[in-house]
């Protein structure tokens, strides 16, 4: 479904404010009723709130186009949610470079030992 849904979302959503989209995750409800969708935008002028509200308008097309290319009875409604992970592991990653190079600097100097 993650393939399909990212061919679909890349080649025939036309919403401006959707633009270049990752999807990260698909979780699928066990009953396949409800899909929930985690995406990225990469180099969007748009908020990713934005971007949310463009793929919830095209939720309907998407919807029935998975259902189709997938020979689904019944598609699942989708549910799209933009995806921090990034954001967070980049924000720890910047947090412990930080500690890390302070740690560096705050190392007291040990003098050069003398042969003997």
């Amino acid at each position: 479904m993650q393939r399909v849904l990212s061919t679909l979302v890349s080649r025939e959503v036309r919403d401006p404010r959707v633009g270049n989209v990752t999807i990260t995750t698909v979780s699928v409800a066990p009953d396949m009723s409800t899909a929930r969708i985690f995406f990225v935008p990469f180099a969007s002028k748009h908020t990713p709130e934005e971007v949310t509200e463009g793929l919830n308008r095209a939720s309907g097309f998407l919807r029935g186009a998975i259902g189709r290319a997938l020979s689904l009875r019944h598609a699942p409604k989708l549910e799209f949610i933009y995806d921090q992970q990034i954001e967070h592991a980049d924000k720890l990653t910047r947090l412990i470079d930080g500690a890390v190079k302070s740690d560096h600097h705050d190392e007291p100097q040990t003098p050069d030992e003398k042969p003997e």
